[in-house]
């Protein structure tokens, strides 16, 4: 008696495997989640030399397409003399110790005017490359504490800075960051690129430089520092505080 045949058997099938291939160049991968992720890159300004060169740095070296540019600027809380300012411009020939409200009131209207115009023209190399930005003010008492506290706050990738500036000297004859910077670097919790400002020693090109007369070269003096996460901002803030934003191209 013939056996019955046997039922025949299904292919085993190939379980689906995706298989990703990765570019060879390893700066940024497509598939990784940062990929086209927009970047929020700060300036750290203090209305001197040394920032706008900073923001004409950043403009010409570092930023791309897609960021989202914040310029900050912590002001302090008394117009005529800070801890880390020094003394302050005051154009016009005031009474200092006039205690009269109104005339204490046209000093703060005017320095917050001198502010917003200073701050106004050192943005103007964003301005000029169509790249948009805002400005953001703050008051405090002190500069390097609330610069720190702001990065955090704004959730900025890096922090572009001068060397110098912002009224402070520097460490030492053999420093080359000036106190705030030197405390942003260690106390930020993002990467902090110190831009060095061209001094005289650096020849006619220095001031060529700083005229915004030629291409500014990469000066970087720290790119990115190795960060102390574990210290905290002691917390000391101003009562006084005031945020202004001041969309000069468009909003961020």
């Amino acid at each position: 008696m013939a056996s019955s045949p046997s039922p025949k058997k299904n292919p085993p099938t190939e379980s689906a495997v995706v298989v990703q291939v990765q570019p060879p160049s390893p700066r940024l991968p497509v598939t990784t989640p940062t990929a086209g992720a927009q970047r929020r890159i700060g300036i750290a300004v203090d209305l001197s030399d040394e920032s706008a060169f900073a923001v004409k740095w950043a403009v010409q070296n570092y930023l791309r397409s897609g960021d989202a540019v914040i310029l900050v600027h912590v002001s302090p809380t008394n117009v005529l003399y800070g801890a880390d300012w020094g003394s302050l411009p005051i154009k016009e020939n005031y009474n200092l110790d006039d205690q009269n409200e109104a005339v204490q009131q046209k000093i703060e209207e005017d320095f917050n005017l001198f502010t917003s115009t200073k701050a106004n023209d050192i943005a103007q190399p964003l301005v000029d490359e169509n790249i948009p930005f805002k400005i953001h003010i703050v008051k405090d008492h002190d500069m390097k504490e609330r610069l720190c506290l702001e990065v955090e706050r704004l959730g900025l990738s890096t922090v572009v800075m001068g060397s110098r500036g912002f009224g402070a000297s520097r460490k030492s004859s053999k420093g080359r960051l000036g106190s705030v910077s030197d405390y942003c670097v260690h106390h930020c919790v993002c990467p902090v690129i110190v831009v060095r400002f061209p001094d005289e020693k650096d020849g006619a090109g220095g001031q060529s430089e700083r005229d915004g007369g030629g291409a500014l070269g990469p000066v970087m003096e720290e790119e990115q520092e190795e960060l102390d996460m574990g210290d905290k901002h002691s917390g000391a803030i101003s009562e006084e505080i005031h945020v202004e934003s001041m969309p000069l191209v468009s909003s961020v």
